[in-house]
């Protein structure tokens, strides 16, 4: 799948976010290659290159940091019922012995890495420092300007996400109340896949959604670049999926979408935005197995961890748990919705994989 297949319109902000997914994919090629220097389209500000840039430098290390294991993550996935959240314990246990990783005790992961299980296809990257500066204060300054909506998001009792036993108060000098929000341009909420059309999140119906989308523009730019380069073929599902969206929305005449879509800067469909939250180890049961989720996070903490109890890793900051930290952190975690693709008509994707110095897709 190419571009020519796919219509983004030039006045979304997506046209933007496409010209700096193509500039990082260029220059990763031309680092691991050792090409010619690549330009970057004038359309690009200086800070979106300069972001560009230091994501493609993390890309490059991780991609010649492999980390191999025993496993196979596509037949482990078969083994994994819709139903599994990944909180009984004993249950995971059986299932690490019958698809163990291949080493013994948890290793620490502290430097840029692919994590290659047996058969080549790639179920992780780790791109530690991979954000400048001035794009972690934007994520900090987008996170802020949600601050209304998302102190209203934590309640006494209910799931995980959204209980308040997970989350900590911030530091008094930052100011980063414990919350968890929903961002989405179109999804079916949970328990109403059977509607016959998506709608937008409710966070973004209000008068300040172009604001909170003009916010999040160069993070989510900075996110699809890195899919990009991570799963070429995720990346042009997103993509489509977003443009027969754009087509539908106005065909139908779908309530918001078509202006929400505009200012909407990512290939993924749905950003989850949380401050100060630890979690239990746990299975994203909604996610397509073969896509990555992106997560990023930003804040003074330290002492932070990402486990992966499944592979036995444990990442220096699938089933996985952050760990409760000394500080602030704001996690923003990008992912894609299968209704969404079905609803759109895009063909599921394969997996990432490796073949020599080759990133291809199966």
């Amino acid at each position: 799948m190419s571009t020519c297949d796919i219509k983004i319109w030039r006045t979304w902000a997506l046209a933007i976010t496409h010209e700096a997914g193509a500039y990082t994919e260029q220059k990763f090629n031309a680092e691991k290659t050792g090409g010619e220097p690549v330009i970057p389209s004038p359309n690009l500000d200086t800070d979106l290159v300069m972001a560009c840039d230091r994501l493609a430098d993390v890309l490059i290390k991780a991609y010649k940091n492999p980390i191999k294991m025993q496993i196979d993550i596509a037949r482990y996935s078969k083994l994994i019922s819709p139903k599994n959240t990944g909180h009984n314990e004993e249950k995971e246990e059986k299932l690490l012995e019958r698809c163990p990783p291949g080493h013994e005790g948890t290793k620490v992961v502290d430097k840029p890495a692919t994590i290659i299980d047996v058969s080549g296809t790639i179920i992780a990257w780790y791109l530690p420092d991979a954000l400048t500066e001035t794009t972690q204060k934007e994520i900090r300054a987008a996170t802020n300007l949600l601050g209304p909506s998302l102190e209203k998001s934590v309640k006494a009792d209910g799931n995980w996400q959204y209980n308040q036993e997970w989350f900590k108060q911030g530091s008094e000098n930052v100011g980063s109340t414990p919350r968890c929000i929903n961002l989405s341009p179109a999804w079916f909420q949970q328990g109403h896949k059977n509607l016959s059309d998506p709608e937008v999140s409710a966070s973004l119906k209000g008068p300040s959604s172009e604001n909170i989308l003009k916010a999040i523009a160069r993070p989510a730019a900075i996110a699809s670049a890195a899919l990009r380069v991570m799963h070429p073929q995720q990346y042009f599902a997103g993509l489509q999926a977003l443009s027969h969206l754009g087509d539908k929305a106005l065909s139908k005449e779908l309530p918001q979408m078509p202006e929400t879509l505009q200012y909407w800067a990512s290939v993924f469909n749905s950003l989850s935005i949380i401050s100060n939250r630890e979690t239990p180890n746990h299975r994203d049961h909604l996610s397509i197995p073969e896509c990555f989720d992106i997560l990023t996070t930003v804040g003074n903490y330290s002492n932070a961890r990402m486990s992966m109890p499944s592979l036995q890793l444990e990442f220096r900051i699938v089933r996985h748990g952050v760990h409760g930290v000394e500080g602030d952190q704001i996690a923003w975690a990008w992912y894609m919705r299968d209704s969404v693709h079905i609803y759109a008509r895009v063909p599921s994707c394969g997996w990432a994989r490796v073949e020599g110095r080759i990133l291809t897709t199966v």
